[in-house]
């Protein structure tokens, strides 16, 4: 932890040359801006201005990035002369004041009222993603770093030495991964990561994802984590463990199954207006479609279930299995959140809540959002706009050029 009353210290020991301003945008995807680190001590409690619609808001003419404190780390695969250090970041209005806009700010009230209402909450993820070649300009392919299956080693798992350069980068700076191995797919891996309090836990994986390529990239290759990269093979997901607690006891223990069953229930009532949130682009659908159990909105035993209870260091966790990597983890993490403090208050049972799958289609997951009285509740009437707006926009994008869309997202994400 870097003591802030000598700020200078760790600038002038560290090496530190550059500071890097990150922060997510709507979409979930992290950006940044880089400043000298020479003076910036002067500026850490007001931060920088930048141009809010390139940066992904275009509701707003310019934003103030102000760091948080808690999260500067050295990136350690910069070069190690004239370092860099990053803090992830709030969004504020020029004058200061928080904006609706900012999806770190909507996950930390959410934190606050389940505080309010005596609880508190844990999430941990599985990230799946993919290893690609690159081509002689080092712009990524479709072939795939190896064509091991689910759990092989080497000589077939040629990704072992990335998992653990990416696990020892995130144990540098201070994230917990718990396992890792080779996924089904043919250069496809898993990352599990410990739980941690869910803004936190939300810092740590937009963090991961940038370590991920970055450490990719240093070795050769591309890594995706696009919801559905490749047609015939198993898609990427994002499974999030939550673990809720009422008076220091998981709800999920099987000591009240009453209130474990009105969270679930209130997920369960608001799946499908929060499907886009979880699946936000076209490649999610693609994934979908491949595992019917699911799309069916249902807590089941089978693993592929929407929901299912996991055990995970002999603790009882509920995991939502629906989720892929193209979501902004911030907002998914707080649509589940409320939607099962709300079962909660309305004192759901799973008898009251009519079975419902997924919606089928991008187009059909917009609508669901778009009138939705909860997200307007919980988001706001002017970020869910924007967000719907985005959306609609790639719909059309992706319905006037197919190849030429998923190319740029297979870029991208």
């Amino acid at each position: 932890m870097v003591d802030f009353d000598d700020f200078g210290t760790f600038i002038k020991e560290g090496d530190v040359k550059f500071i890097r301003l990150s922060f997510v945008d709507l979409e979930g995807r992290q950006k940044n801006v880089s400043v000298m680190a020479d003076g910036f001590e002067q500026r850490l409690s007001e931060g920088v201005v930048i141009e809010g619609k390139g940066a992904g808001f275009p509701s707003e003419t310019e934003i103030r990035l102000v760091p948080d404190m808690g999260t500067v780390h050295i990136l350690p695969w910069r070069p190690q002369h004239g370092r860099v250090a990053r803090f992830l970041s709030s969004i504020r209005s020029v004058s200061g004041e928080p904006l609706p806009v900012d999806t770190r700010k909507v996950l930390s009230d959410t934190v606050a009222l389940l505080k309010e209402n005596g609880y508190t909450s844990e999430i941990g993820t599985d990230s799946e993603f993919y290893l690609f070649c690159l081509d002689p300009n080092g712009d990524p392919t479709y072939v795939t770093q190896d064509n091991a299956g689910a759990f092989d080693i080497a000589p077939l798992d040629k990704g072992e030495n990335v998992r653990r350069e990416i696990c020892l980068t995130m144990e540098e700076i201070g994230i917990d991964p718990l396992s890792s191995h080779h996924e089904q797919g043919p250069g496809q891996n898993e990352i599990t990561f410990v739980k941690k309090a869910p803004l936190e836990a939300c810092d740590n994986y937009v963090i991961f994802k940038s370590i991920v390529k970055a450490i990719a990239s240093r070795n050769g290759l591309y890594a995706s984590f696009m919801p559905k990269p490749l047609p015939s093979e198993h898609g990427n997901g994002l499974t999030i463990n939550f673990d809720i607690k009422k008076d220091k006891k998981s709800i999920f223990a099987g000591r009240d199954d009453a209130l474990a069953d009105a969270f679930i229930a209130g997920v369960r009532r608001r799946a499908r207006e929060c499907a886009l949130f979880a699946h936000s682009v076209p490649s999610s659908f693609d994934r979908l479609a491949t595992y019917k159990q699911i799309t069916t909105v249902e807590l089941a035993e089978k693993r592929d279930s929407f929901m299912r209870y996991s055990n995970q260091c002999g603790e009882r966790k509920l995991a939502l299995r629906a989720p892929d990597n193209a979501c902004n983890l911030y907002l998914t993490v707080a649509l589940a959140l409320r939607a099962g403090l709300e079962g909660i208050k309305d004192g759901l049972t799973a008898a009251s809540v009519k079975p419902t799958v997924v919606p089928s289609t991008f187009e059909e997951a917009i609508r669901e959002a778009e009138d939705s009285a909860f997200l307007k509740e919980v988001l706001g009437e002017e970020l869910l706009s924007l967000y719907v707006v985005a959306k609609k926009k790639a719909a059309e994008e992706r319905e006037k050029d197919p190849e030429g869309y998923a190319k740029k997202q297979f870029e991208r994400l």
